[in-house]
Order: C-alpha cells, then structure tokens, then sequence
C-alpha cells in the first residue's frame, strides 16, 4: 500500500470531511472535533455515512495508520476519494499537539 494516497495531520484543510475507523473505547478517549465516527469493521455496512460534502478528499484516521489504510484502499476502490491520515491520532495528537475532543472521562489521548 506504499502508493495509498496520504496526508500529514498539519497538511489537513480546515473543515476537511475526517472518518475515524477506531473503536468505541478510542473514540470516547479523545478524537478530532467534527470527525464522523464509522468503526472499520462497520465501513461496508456504514458506507452512505461517509461526509463527502466539498472538494477535500475525505481523510481517514485511526491509532497509528494501519487500520485507516485499509479503509482509504475500499473507500478509493469504491468510488470516495480517500487520504490516509499518516501516523494516525498519534501524530494528530501527540506528535503535533493538535486538538481533540473527548466523550469519555477527562484524560489526554494515549498512544
């Protein structure tokens, strides 16, 4: 998946259309503020969910990246044009020190 279409979280436009493919327990820990949240093993079942309002390619995150690059591969496959988040929320969050907003208890997000 080398050629997967990516970006870096300081390369994200502002109000680009994010998916975050983590589970419930990651999300509620901290995720990016207007993300849509569609679990990777929800994605096929969930496809319609998808923001694809606007002219920015709709980026999708996760922990670390893996995850997120298999979602860009089907969602690019099926017709959604698609970028990896590289490095995930760890370099969302921790690497960068961008924001994120939490649905759980009040702790930081942990890689």
């Amino acid at each position: 998946m080398s050629d997967l279409p990516s970006i870096s979280a300081t390369e994200v436009p502002p109000g680009a259309p994010i998916v975050d493919v983590r589970e419930d327990d990651e999300w509620q820990a901290g995720h990016i503020n207007g993300a849509v949240h569609i679990p990777l093993g929800q994605l096929m079942e969930r496809y319609g969910e998808v923001p694809m309002d606007g002219d920015d390619d709709v980026v999708v995150v996760c922990r670390s990246g893996g995850r997120s690059a298999r979602a860009v591969q089907w969602l690019n496959d099926n017709g959604i044009d698609a970028v990896n988040l590289t490095g995930g929320m760890g370099s969302w969050s921790l690497d960068n020190g961008l924001p994120i907003v939490s649905d759980g208890p009040d702790e930081p997000y942990v890689k």
